[in-house]
Parts: C-alpha cells; sequence; structure tokens
C-alpha cells in the first residue's frame, strides 16, 4: 500500500509521546515493506523532535501539535506542526554539527539530521512546521 496517511493531535506534553510512538509503531506493522532500520531510524528523528517540542515549547503545557505521517512505497513521511512560539535557533542549528562532549544539550537535532534523508523546520503563520522525509530501496 503506498500513501497510506496516519495523523494524531494532541498537546505537546510527556503523556502524549506514548500516543506518537504508539502510531509508529502501528505505521510499520501495517506496512511490513519497510526496512526495520528505516523504521528505526526514523522513530529516532521522530521523536527526539517531538521531545524537543516538549521539552522546549513555550507556553509551557499548552503547545497543541499535530502529527501526519505518509507512507509511500520508499519512503516515509512526516510532518510535525505545533503552535509554539518561533524556533529561533534553526539558522545556528543548520549545520547540525554535534555538540561537544561536554555538552548536555544539543544533540536532538543533529541525530535527527544524521538519520533522515531531509529534515527542514519553517514558520508557517503561527506554527512551528517540522518535516522529516526517511526513504529506503524499494
Amino acid at each position: 500500500m503506498t500513501g497510506e496517511h496516519y495523523d494524531i493531535e494532541g498537546l505537546a506534553v510527556p503523556r502524549d509521546m506514548e500516543q506518537l510512538h504508539d502510531l509508529l509503531e502501528r505505521a510499520s506493522t501495517e506496512h511490513p515493506h519497510i526496512p526495520a532500520s528505516d523504521v528505526m531510524m526514523f522513530e529516532t528523528a521522530v521523536m527526539e523532535l517531538a521531545n524537543n517540542v516538549v521539552e522546549h515549547g513555550r507556553p509551557v503545557g499548552q503547545v497543541a501539535w499535530r502529527f501526519s505521517l505518509e507512507v509511500s512505497a520508499d519512503s516515509l513521511t512526516a510532518r510535525l506542526a505545533d503552535s509554539g512560539e518561533e524556533y529561533a535557533g534553526w539558522d545556528a542549528a543548520a549545520s547540525h554539527d554535534m555538540p561537544g562532549e561536554m555538552a548536555e544539550s544539543g544533540r536532538g537535532l543533529p541525530l535527527a539530521s544524521a538519520v533522515l534523508d531531509e529534515l527542514d523546520y519553517q514558520r508557517d503563520g503561527a506554527s512551528n512546521v517540522w518535516t522529516m522525509v526517511r526513504r529506503w530501496q524499494a
């Protein structure tokens, strides 16, 4: 099956991270053609970015999010949109360099970038929109 969509909405709070994990698990179960290593890498990136929204989204506990996933014959494409304040660090983070060993934060975007074929951030009106793509050989 190609072009199947999965969607969830909620608040960017820790308890909704489990719903996101469940959606990714359901999609991979329903699409056994997706290589397990690609599912794992994609899920790592999605959860890193979603956790950043939960941890850094402002106002805390009030940031709404929408996650949509499209499964095709050779890729996973996700869009995570949130109502939080604009992420001002994208230009600086665009290099996606991993911070030094002693850094206590800043690994999420470089890790996501390393395991995705595409990672993009845009501010669309009042929303932050993260687009993530992982491809494999069909």
